[in-house]
């Protein structure tokens, strides 16, 4: 028998209390508990970043934190960046870059470059470059990837939104 814990957050803006196994990590309450499963389960290990959520605002590899550490924080998977309005600025570019092969690491990467675009919307293509370092990617060769990423920060620079 597992040991749980009631835990509290804000999930994609909407307030979430659940009961998690003390030993349960993050990617499997978003994915198995929550049903949300843009979130994708790569590694396990921390090493691909597709699993990349941003908690409280910062980047965070999801199958690394345990899920009982949510308690009270913020958490924004993929699904959280589209509006009524439709997808993000980043979202858009994208599908207009051809950013999206597979698809199997890109909420990972659109992830990671949300939390780049707000840390600093002036983002060069040598900071993209290390801002995604920890991001693996079998099917883009990345260059696509960064593209989107540099068309983001000149819509963002135009006034769109991260």
């Amino acid at each position: 028998m597992s040991i749980t814990k009631a835990i509290s957050f804000t999930l994609n803006g909407q307030a979430t209390r659940i009961e998690v196994p003390v030993d349960m990590d993050a990617l499997t309450m978003i994915r198995d508990v929550l049903k949300l499963t843009g979130t994708k389960l790569g590694c396990g290990e921390g090493e691909c970043g597709a699993c990349t959520i941003l908690v409280d605002g910062t980047a965070v590899n999801s199958c690394l934190m345990f899920a009982v550490d949510c308690d009270g924080r913020e958490l924004t998977t993929i699904e959280g960046l589209a509006t009524p309005a439709g997808r993000s600025v980043l979202q858009r570019a994208f599908v207009e870059h051809g950013a999206v092969q597979c698809g199997f690491c890109t909420p990972g990467l659109v992830m990671q470059g949300t939390y780049l675009l707000r840390q600093n919307p002036g983002l060069t293509v040598a900071d993209i470059r290390r801002g995604i370092e920890g991001n693996l990617c079998r099917c883009t060769g990345y260059q696509k990837v960064i593209e989107a990423i540099a068309a983001a920060v000149h819509e963002i620079e135009k006034g769109d939104r991260a």
